[in-house]
């Protein structure tokens, strides 16, 4: 309740901040005639990118078949949709005049030469991110139908029961409805994997495609993909810690899934350093002078501090997690996650800013300073992720129930445990359980084999 109380304070920061923007416009931004991409853009892009983890797990993983995903698909796919929520808000109340958004689909007018530009990487995004969003929220949503069916089954109350039987789409759990679940999920996960690419790709390409020194490069497409699941995969931690906390969900979100989730984030953080320096050497290498002088601004200019955080953050910190005691620390996790998602956002800022606050004339040089209202709607858009986040976690299940039970080991006396490690990562009650039918002399306690089914 503490938490969904700061989270509303921050969504009636949102609010009144976005009430600012439409009444008065967008001069209540810091934005001037060479700076008009600033925070609303950056934001855009940080939320975009955390919403891509959800996707990989969900997907990818689930086509690789990765058990150890079962245990926080549900919440990285539900983090996808709030998060793609929250990006959607930003080139929408960035067009100043939110009410006219639907010029820019496709559709029949009577404006005569009024037609939406295929040629412009933003209408691409529309299309990008409407897609991901539509395939994320169904493939979210059919993981949850035997959830629901689950818990109308155990409902007591008349109104619980109503709403968990309208939700859960009649499912009785046979095996047609089985056999049907597991194809749609199939299918969802192989159109769900080329989204993991494409739309950051695309989003990429809202400064790849124009020659603004400094974006005019051709390894944004894979540099933004793995910067945002770097970011999403920071995010799932950071929530994902809490939530095993709070649900006392730590027999199934275990040390291990933490530790393979700290190593996809070290890995993708390592392939996002690659990418800074490949475009320290693009730029001397091409010899153009000006691509040149933007990236050495970027380091010693007037936004050193940006650059320094992004590089503090993005790349040196999360070296960390070579070494096993950071891995598998709880603690450490936690604040390395927060650090992570801190720099992901001065990368977007120092991207979009740094690039353009100096131009081919120095005459029209300028500087950026956000305003309260810019602050406002960035911080706005953190409680209203929080807001949907805590709602989702209180009245749905925030584990794939019907999944996890797949993998789950069952004992004698004890019921069914989730093979964890020897570190402490178990229930007293857990650790102590007789062994498993089909491993005898196996410890409860041992870890599980993913790849095989006892």
């Amino acid at each position: 309740m503490g938490a969904l109380a700061v989270a509303l304070v921050l969504l009636g920061v949102f609010f009144y901040s976005v009430y600012r923007t439409l009444w008065y416009g967008i001069g209540e931004w810091g934005l001037n005639k060479t700076i008009g991409w600033a925070w609303d853009i950056t934001n855009f892009v940080w939320w975009v990118g955390i919403g891509h983890a959800g996707t990989l797990i969900s997907a990818v993983l689930l086509l690789f078949r990765q058990k150890w995903r079962s245990s926080i698909n549900r919440a990285a796919e539900a983090m996808t949709i709030f998060a793609v929520i929250c990006a959607a808000m930003f080139p929408v109340l960035h067009m100043g005049r939110p009410w006219l958004a639907f010029y820019v689909f496709p559709l029949q007018n009577t404006l005569g030469s009024l037609w939406a530009n295929f040629n412009s990487p933003l209408l691409w995004d529309v299309f990008a991110i409407s897609t991901y969003f539509t395939v994320s929220l169904v493939f979210w949503y059919t993981g949850l139908v035997p959830d629901f069916a689950t818990i109308r089954d155990r409902a007591k109350g008349k109104i619980a029961k109503v709403s968990y039987s309208l939700l859960s789409f009649g499912w009785t759990g046979s095996a047609k409805h089985w056999s049907r679940y597991e194809t749609v999920s199939l299918i969802l996960a192989g159109v769900s994997t080329p989204l993991v690419l494409s739309v950051h790709t695309i989003v990429s390409m809202d400064f790849a495609t124009s020659v603004v020194p400094g974006w005019h490069t051709t390894i944004f497409p894979p540099y933004f993909v793995a910067g945002a699941i770097f970011s999403g995969f920071a995010m799932v931690l950071t929530l994902m810690l809490i939530t095993r906390v709070v649900f006392k969900l730590e027999d199934y979100i275990t040390l291990e899934h933490i530790a393979l989730m700290n190593k996809i984030m070290m890995t993708t953080g390592s392939i996002v350093g690659v990418a800074y320096i490949t475009e320290f050497f693009i730029a001397w290498y091409s010899q153009v002078e000006y691509e040149q002088y933007c990236f050495i601004n970027r380091a010693t200019g007037p936004y050193w501090w940006a650059y320094a955080s992004m590089m503090t953050c993005n790349v040196i910190t999360p070296q960390l997690v070579w070494f096993r005691r950071v891995r598998y620390s709880i603690l450490l996790t936690f604040i390395l996650s927060i650090i992570v998602n801190i720099g992901m956002w001065f990368e977007r800022f120092v991207i979009i800013v740094s690039s353009l606050h100096r131009d081919y004339l120095p005459s029209s040089w300028a500087m950026f300073s956000p305003t309260s209202i810019d602050v406002g709607v960035y911080v706005g858009t953190i409680g209203l992720f929080f807001t949907l986040f805590l709602l989702f976690a209180k009245f749905f299940p925030v584990i794939n129930m019907a999944e996890v039970k797949t993998i789950l080991k069952y004992t004698v006396n004890d019921g069914p445990t989730y093979g964890g490690t020897n570190d402490g990562s178990q229930s007293a009650s857990r650790r102590n359980s007789p062994t498993p039918y089909s491993t005898p002399g196996v410890p409860a306690s041992a870890p599980v084999n993913y790849d095989k089914h006892d």
